[in-house]
């Protein structure tokens, strides 16, 4: 199966046209005679792999689900990333240089931080490099998908974003932490996808949920899908999200995608006010700030703090909102319920 499988790869790679006279010349030259792996025997045949039956639409399709493990190895992805954005806000040297009067004026002008971005699919592994110096290097849609998704959480004001195609690769217990934030087409693809954040907020405490090196290869080898209730880590870092607020963006964000953009921009204005006013009480910090959203500092006349309501306030409502305004507050004729996805 496996080598039948190799073929079938083989089969796509190879049949791609190719614009140079010598290896055009090599083409003719083998395919007198052509050759195909049987699974039957295990043997070459003398018939050739029809290539247009595994076209690069099936490839790209290929349904992760069916491996073996696949929502284990989904989340333990997930688990690694959110491990090191808990670990890079609680290690000591990093907050050191954060706090660094050289590096950020006294007043945090330069801080480490790092932002996630996923997709799930296939993808070619090589070498690049010279006699010096080789690094290994994936070229494929999807690391070109998760390089997008790692772009547009400037856009949405979060710290990790994830394609559709991971979030159904993941548990239920992971999937129910997730938040649909819109529904879009990347640049390059006319494929409208939904998207996902997991909500996640610098803590100051987390320092007291480290744990040792060799504590931490322990958790790793006894994962479950219950790590997602019951690590301090995870449970921290979404420790601000609550019901009233998913309900207010849910309603907000459903009411967007069905073009009933007054009702929708009255329910992500309540949620960012629930997320602000929340952070408040609870001393959340962040340390995103998006330009994009000064627009959105006349909300209310009398807000005094209004930089500060950006910042505390939720970025995909407020992502949204101004997507919304931009075009008028009123969803224009045609709206298919996704927009265009303008980071690359």
């Amino acid at each position: 199966e496996v080598l039948q499988k190799r073929a079938m790869a083989e089969a796509v790679i190879f049949s791609r046209k190719s614009s140079s006279p010598i290896l055009k010349k090599k083409s003719r030259h083998t395919s007198r005679n052509p050759k195909r792996y049987s699974s039957a025997n295990g043997k070459l045949s003398g018939n050739s792999v029809d290539s247009d039956k595994y076209s690069r639409s099936h490839v790209d399709n290929v349904d992760l689900s069916s491996l073996p493990g696949m929502r284990t190895f989904t989340d333990r992805a997930l688990l690694g990333l959110l491990k090191t954005f808990a670990s890079i806000h609680r290690d000591k040297t990093i907050i050191n240089w954060n706090n660094d009067f050289r590096l950020g004026a006294g007043v945090r002008a330069s801080s480490v931080n790092l932002n996630f971005g996923m997709d799930a699919g296939w993808a070619v592994e090589g070498a690049v490099g010279s006699s010096y110096k080789i690094d290994a290097t994936y070229l494929s849609p999807h690391v070109n998908m998760a390089s997008r998704m790692c772009s547009a959480t400037k856009q949405y004001g979060v710290y990790f974003l994830l394609s559709q195609a991971v979030q159904r690769l993941l548990s239920e217990n992971a999937q129910e932490k997730l938040r649909h934030v819109d529904t879009v087409t990347v640049k390059g693809s006319s494929v409208q996808q939904k998207i996902f954040t997991y909500d996640a907020q610098v803590r100051e405490d987390f320092f007291l949920y480290s744990r040792s090196a060799s504590q931490a290869d322990m958790d790793a080898d006894r994962y479950s899908p219950a790590i997602w209730n019951i690590d301090q880590d995870l449970l921290a870092m979404r420790n601000h999200i609550c019901d009233e607020f998913m309900d207010a963006f849910n309603r907000g964000r459903d009411e967007y995608l069905a073009g009933n953009w007054p009702e929708a921009i009255d329910w992500l204005k309540s949620a960012d006010k629930i997320m602000y006013e929340r952070a408040l009480d609870e001393g959340y910090s962040t340390e995103i700030y998006n330009e994009e959203f000064k627009s959105l500092a006349n909300w209310d006349d009398n807000d005094d703090a209004a930089e500060q309501r950006i910042i505390l306030g939720d970025g995909p409502c407020q992502r949204l909102i101004a997507y919304m305004k931009e075009l008028g507050g009123v969803a224009p004729s045609g709206w298919k319920g996704y927009r265009p996805l303008t980071s690359k």
